[in-house]
């Protein structure tokens, strides 16, 4: 996989982020998209969120099963938002602010600093949206995972 950019955050240290996006809901960061890609930004303006699929680049390890921060008991990587996933790949949707240039400038960023962007996505609603869903064992409020942060569990 080719990086097509790097995230650039406030977050310089696994703990104490925000675990999700909903937690991290006033948190401005930018994408510096290498400029080889710059073309492939036309038309992006136009939306109001955007999907980041970028490296968990700190992440060393995998595990196929982990404790999540929303929970106390072991589950299948596959059914939680965990970094320690085979190829280690991260999605964050963040609402789009602005693009210059090669910056884009995004709010609602749970991502470490420096993370390796490897593609990003419009949000269409037609095609994303879910108004019927159930999340598994993962039964917290929006509330409580936007307090949760996060501490050194996943790194290394």
């Amino acid at each position: 996989m080719k990086k097509i950019g790097t995230i650039h955050t406030p977050f310089t240290t696994l703990e104490d982020m925000p675990i999700q996006p909903k937690g991290a809901k006033k948190i401005i960061g930018t994408i510096e998209v290498n400029s080889e890609f710059i073309e492939g930004l036309a038309d992006l303006d136009g939306f109001s969120h955007i999907y980041l699929l970028y490296e968990f680049h700190m992440a060393k390890k995998t595990a196929l099963k982990v404790t999540p921060f929303m929970d106390t008991s072991k589950r299948g990587v596959f059914a939680t938002r965990s970094p320690l996933r085979p190829n280690h790949i991260g999605l964050s949707l963040v609402r789009l602010k602005k693009i210059e240039g090669n910056i884009i400038t995004v709010q609602g960023i749970d991502v470490l600093d420096g993370t390796p962007l490897l593609d990003l996505k419009p949000y269409i609603a037609a095609f994303d949206e879910v108004r019927e869903s159930s999340s598994g064992w993962m039964q917290s409020s929006e509330e409580d995972v936007a307090g949760k942060r996060s501490d050194r569990r996943f790194a290394g």
